[in-house]
């Protein structure tokens, strides 16, 4: 009676030497290729940009953290926070939760309209503390009832409710969360990506009207990719971020100033 193929097949491996043994074992227990779904992503649209981004965007789900470059930058963090939001809503259905602690920048009806935000797609609560904040997204995230979650914090994000956060956006149709904190140091807490921005001079229409805001983005930290810098303009009619057409064709220098 011949042995069976799996029989011969174990033979070999231990008969082999200790290193080819190990490699045939880790080749075994590898899940197959294909087999691991990738994490959903939001994917900026300026291609250099997403190329330091793991799967070609922001993952949905784990915090993003958003700081201002100095505390004068306050308002241009939040811009760009909620330009994020509305290019995620531009391509989901649902609605955009902003939780803000006591003391932080709102935004009001004819500025998120000129981000592209519609209104009626969001949903603000001012909390009383950033223990709030933490609550109200976590519940949030457990609900899985909106396709974007901003929290405003007055101090930071330590780590345990940011680890909190993670595991609560773990599962099925997760949100794009991101934090959006102070100018001071941050504190260790798992986000995804850490980002500075800096207000940057918008960009004028052939009358001389302010048209599209700008913003200075620095891409500090990116778990499983680089971090960058690029001057970044966004589109509020086409929900996409774009280089201001003379840096254009220089992208991959500006990408790479930081990598």
């Amino acid at each position: 009676m011949g042995l069976d193929p799996a029989d011969e097949t174990e033979g070999a491996i231990a008969r082999a030497d200790p290193r080819a043994r190990l490699a045939a074992l880790r080749a075994r227990l590898a899940p197959p290729a294909g087999g691991r779904d990738l994490p959903p992503v939001l994917p900026l649209g300026v291609p250099d940009l997403d190329a330091h981004l793991p799967g070609g965007g922001l993952v949905l789900g784990p915090p993003h953290e958003i700081a201002p470059a100095e505390p004068v930058d306050a308002i241009a963090a939040l811009g760009f926070a909620l330009a994020l939001g509305a290019r995620h809503l531009a391509r989901m259905s649902g609605e955009a939760l902003i939780v803000a602690a006591p003391g932080q920048p709102l935004p009001y009806g004819h500025g998120l309209a000129g981000l592209g935000l519609d209104p009626a797609r969001l949903l603000l609560l001012e909390a009383g503390s950033d223990a709030e904040v933490f609550r109200a997204l976590e519940a949030a995230l457990h609900a899985r009832a909106l396709t974007v979650l901003i929290g405003l914090l007055r101090d930071g994000m330590p780590l345990k409710p940011g680890r909190r956060l993670q595991l609560a956006a773990e599962g099925p149709a997760p949100p794009l969360l991101l934090i959006l904190r102070p100018a001071s140091a941050g504190l260790p807490n798992g986000s995804a990506t850490r980002w500075r921005i800096a207000a940057a001079p918008a960009a004028r229409d052939r009358f001389g009207t302010l048209d599209r805001p700008r913003w200075r983005a620095r891409l500090e930290r990116c778990r499983n990719g680089r971090g960058g810098d690029w001057l970044l303009e966004w589109d509020h009619a086409a929900h996409r971020l774009h280089l201001p057409e003379p840096l254009a064709g220089d992208a991959a220098a500006a990408g790479r100033s930081r990598a």
